[in-house]
């Protein structure tokens, strides 16, 4: 028997602007924002994740294009679309960029990083009090390991207050490229038009 009272009526069309790009890209940000607001050290997972969400921003979603939005929705679009692209490559860059100094030059930084970590030996030895004159490997290790972390987090601070300027130069630079590719196309049928 068939009844047709109990089928289900088709989903409704998105409104106009609405795009299902908007919770891909929205979830990314949210990704990005919880993982690089975390403390401590840049490490290499973040590499991981910051490819691993823009891949899924990739592979998820196409660039808005100019035929589809209008005026400002597509500057909106362009916007969301770029700045998601730009803090993906700022997460991934983020422990290369702490770590090597040709990718991240801080000069002053770079400098000063490495008198924290003195400064650290000094205070784990100091820390130990007579205890330090026991065991000299010891000593040296826990000096080691101090110097260790207080140099990285030097660095990784001075490389997180850096990230943003990196992130937006790649949301730019991807900004560009959507455009490029987004005119491309249209001039043969341009002047063809003409």
């Amino acid at each position: 028997m068939d009844d047709r009272s109990h089928r289900t009526a088709p989903a409704p069309a998105p409104a106009p602007g609405v795009t299902p790009r908007a919770g891909v890209l929205g979830t990314a940000l949210a990704a990005v924002l919880a993982f690089s607001l975390s403390s401590g050290s840049w490490q290499w997972f973040s590499t991981y994740l910051g490819l691993t969400l823009l891949a899924v921003v990739l592979s998820s979603t196409r660039p808005p294009a100019r035929a589809t939005d209008a005026g400002s929705g597509y500057a909106r679009s362009l916007a969301a679309y770029t700045l998601v692209i730009g803090l993906c490559v700022a997460l991934a860059l983020a422990p290369a960029m702490q770590r090597w100094s040709w990718l991240f030059p801080m000069p002053g930084t770079r400098r000063d990083c490495p008198r924290l970590g003195d400064y650290a030996r000094l205070q784990a030895q100091a820390s130990l009090g007579d205890l330090a004159t026991r065991d000299g490997a010891a000593l040296a290790a826990a000096q080691g390991e101090q110097a260790r972390h207080a140099v990285a987090d030097c660095l990784s601070a001075t490389t997180t207050l850096w990230l943003p300027g990196y992130a937006l130069a790649a949301a730019l630079l991807a900004a560009l490229v959507v455009r490029l590719l987004d005119r491309g196309p249209r001039r043969p049928s341009q002047s063809a038009e003409g």
